[in-house]
């Protein structure tokens, strides 16, 4: 398992690379944008755009991962249909060839014949590429078989702040409310037989800009919480004092006015903050710049959730059902930790990306006190 997550952080590097790649060639993002249709749409946004970035990223993590763990082949799932149509109506299948220049022929038969662009993206998508963490590869071994768990994958979580490209630059506090630096690059692995999320990556491919002012460099964090081993490359949260009456919230600029005015008295001044992309507000409450994200709406999903909802276990934290029934005086906390997110079971009765939804909404939080402040905020008013 330790492997594994060096191999991870690996993909989720080159990732990162491909979706700065894709970004530096203005041209060639025009051509990557097409609009979701049909079952795989989300149904919150008027728009909701895929690119080929989304897909070649995703076969990428795909391949390489099921090449050096190929039990786990079968089992790594993702946002996106790996099916593009091209500007001459062709469906075409994108994959990761066993060669570079295989790859760039089939991406130039998306691109519709652009080879400069095709071979571009496929170098990307081959190069070898290793992301050095000192702490990562200090863990030896974990206490789980990469055979039991399955992977899912956001390509780029946050993707209309990708493609409107704001080249927002993350100010000294580190909260960036909207911009390239809400996208993300999401990798989770869960426990197959209970749905928990046992690991998880985020890489930010935009963090910062580069040497020279116009490229950009990015940042990655990683967690493992299984077997009651944990590790995490964010450093241990500061608990709040007892008894803190103040909770900082992240929320969705859409949120219903209802959980606005029941997080206002809990969160006054500007404790009540707003950003974009699901992926980036959770990590806001790892890298303690939010108390919580609060989300009353089924609008996430499970490769939105998964990777950063192993980074909060490994930090004490977690992911709740927001519809988690009611609890009472010492029992509550136990009760809403039991209500945590699982990963490994479609909701009934649904189809396309609907069955893997958060239908109940959520809260992820990092001290049991504060969910339970916030809970009990919101009991009754939604």
């Amino acid at each position: 398992m330790a492997d594994l997550l060096r191999v991870l952080l690996n993909v989720s590097e080159k990732a990162a690379n491909v979706a700065r790649v894709c970004r530096q060639e203005g041209p060639l993002f025009e051509l990557l944008v097409q609009e979701k249709k049909g079952d795989d749409k989300n149904k919150k946004f008027v728009q909701d755009f895929k690119t080929l970035a989304d897909v070649v990223i995703q076969e990428m993590i795909r391949h390489d991962v099921g090449a050096v763990f190929p039990e786990l082949t079968e089992f790594i799932q993702g946002e996106e249909s790996n099916k593009f149509e091209n500007g001459l109506g062709e469906s075409v299948t994108v994959t990761v060839c066993g060669r570079e220049e295989e790859t760039a022929a089939l991406l130039a038969t998306v691109l519709d014949g652009d080879q400069t662009a095709a071979a571009l993206l496929a170098r990307a998508i081959h190069q070898d590429l290793q992301l050095r963490d000192q702490a990562a590869e200090g863990l030896k071994q974990l206490p789980v078989n990469p055979a039991d768990v399955g992977i899912w994958i956001d390509p780029i979580d946050g993707t209309s702040q990708y493609i409107e490209g704001k080249e927002e630059v993350v100010p000294d506090g580190g909260f960036c409310s909207s911009g390239l630096p809400c996208a993300l690059v999401l990798i989770g692995a869960f426990l197959r037989s209970t749905g928990e999320p046992v690991m998880g990556v985020i890489n930010q491919p935009f963090h910062h800009r580069d040497e020279t002012g116009n490229g950009w460099k990015g940042q990655h964090f990683w967690g493992v919480s299984c077997g009651g081993f944990s590790a995490c490359s964010v450093p241990w949260p500061k608990r709040p004092s007892p008894g803190r009456a103040v909770v900082s919230a992240v929320l969705s600029s859409s949120e219903k006015a209802v959980v606005k005015e029941a997080l206002a008295p809990l969160c006054p001044g500007k404790c009540l903050m707003y950003a974009s992309g699901a992926g980036y507000k959770i990590l806001c409450v790892i890298l303690g710049l939010a108390d919580v994200y609060v989300l009353s709406e089924g609008s996430t999903y499970k490769w939105d959730s998964c990777a950063p909802h192993a980074l909060l276990r490994a930090l004490g934290g977690g992911i709740v059902d927001l519809s988690a029934p009611p609890a009472r005086d010492k029992e509550k906390v136990e009760v809403w930790r039991g209500a945590e997110l699982t990963y490994h079971k479609p909701n009934a009765g649904r189809r396309g990306a609907d069955q893997w939804a958060n239908q109940g909404g959520l809260v992820a939080y990092l001290d049991p006190e504060v969910l339970s402040v916030v809970m009990e905020g919101l009991a009754g008013k939604i």
